[in-house]
């Protein structure tokens, strides 16, 4: 018996989640859409790395209109659960029927044969046994893995290094997206002179894992400078309306709440994802316009476990257009959260 609940995922929906992940993807890559955020990239996510991000995590409600977005991950989590890889269900599209390990390894370039897992602290990190879990899959194919905080790793005119081993690469688990913080100046300044590969990596973020390109989804005319109106509709038929707080009239948004969940857009280590019908006046009003975004309240599906109710979502793992994994979560309370006994993560099965 599996420790794991099981979520239904009708194929028709898992077909649309996908052909989403696939177009969002290519959008990344459409000259307009780059002309049109060119101005507001940060130096990091100017450079454009051979690889794309690993793991991104596209996380969907379902409704009875079909999946809808909720938000785009850069460094998504979860494969690796209770000591074992999250089991995957049969689907026609996993390349050569590989199993998830094997998935996983091929995105890792071979050429990266020392690989730094990192994240601020990373022994504290909640999820720090899956990064071993990691550590321990690409040892086995080979590869030296060190897991780091940033404070272990020292740098040179020559590259990135710990206790004399040059890195070829960082498996980036930090939130700090855009290396912006003084404890990862030396890593962005090697990234920046091309002495290190850095994945999940900035650009691929600031193109569109950042909250405010969900509004730009919905920005009047850019998608369609962008894509054929067919595209665009698809695109939107999935992302519920959003848009940037800055510039709205907040009374007006304050009689409106109930239908918004309202999302900070900082850069890194952004929380605080509040729900309209639940924040009071005082918490409204100390929202900053120029860091929010509105986007419409969505209710996840739920699903009875033990005679409990629990909220519902799905997640699906990419690698550039490659899927690599599904995975769905289980939870009680306003926003997705594992603090309730009985939450936690769920194996999906393809109806």
């Amino acid at each position: 018996m599996s420790p794991f609940p099981s979520l239904d995922l009708p194929a028709t929906c898992l077909q649309q989640m996908f052909d989403f992940a696939r177009a969002i993807y290519r959008l990344k890559q459409n000259p307009n859409w780059l002309q049109a955020l060119e101005n507001t990239l940060p130096a990091a996510a100017t450079i454009v790395p051979d690889q794309p991000s690993l793991l991104m995590g596209y996380d969907f409600h379902l409704t009875e209109d079909g999946p809808k977005l909720i938000e785009i991950n850069n460094n998504a989590a979860g494969l690796y659960q209770r000591g074992q890889w999250l089991p995957q269900p049969a689907w026609s599209v996993w390349q050569n029927k590989s199993q998830l390990p094997q998935r996983i390894i091929a995105m890792f370039a071979p050429s990266w044969h020392t690989i730094a897992i990192m994240d601020e602290d990373i022994t504290q990190q909640f999820m720090y046994p899956e990064m071993q879990g990691y550590a321990k899959l690409l040892a086995q194919d080979g590869r030296r893995v060190l897991l780091l905080s940033p404070q272990d790793i020292r740098a040179s005119d020559h590259g990135l290094f710990h206790e004399g081993d040059r890195i070829d690469a960082i498996y980036n688990r930090h939130t700090d997206f855009y290396l912006e913080s003084d404890a990862l100046r030396h890593i962005r300044t090697a990234f920046e002179a091309g002495l290190v590969a850095l994945n999940p990596h900035p650009r691929s973020y600031a193109l569109i894992g950042d909250k405010s390109r969900l509004a730009d989804i919905w920005q009047p005319n850019l998608l369609e400078r962008c894509l054929p109106a067919a595209e665009v509709a698809a695109i939107r038929a999935v992302v519920p309306p959003c848009k940037r707080m800055l510039g709205l009239e907040r009374a007006q948004i304050w009689l409106e709440r109930k239908q918004w969940v309202f999302k900070p857009t900082a850069r890194h280590g952004g929380k605080g994802v509040l729900l309209g019908k639940s924040i009071s006046h005082s918490r409204f009003d100390s929202l900053d316009a120029a860091d929010t975004v509105l986007q419409q309240l969505t209710p996840p599906s739920s699903i009875e476990v033990d005679n409990v109710r629990f909220k519902t979502d799905f997640r699906l793992y990419m690698h550039g257009e490659t899927p690599i994994a599904l995975a769905g979560r289980i939870w009680r309370g306003q926003v997705t959260n594992f603090r309730q006994a009985g939450s936690g993560w769920a194996i999906i099965h393809i109806t």
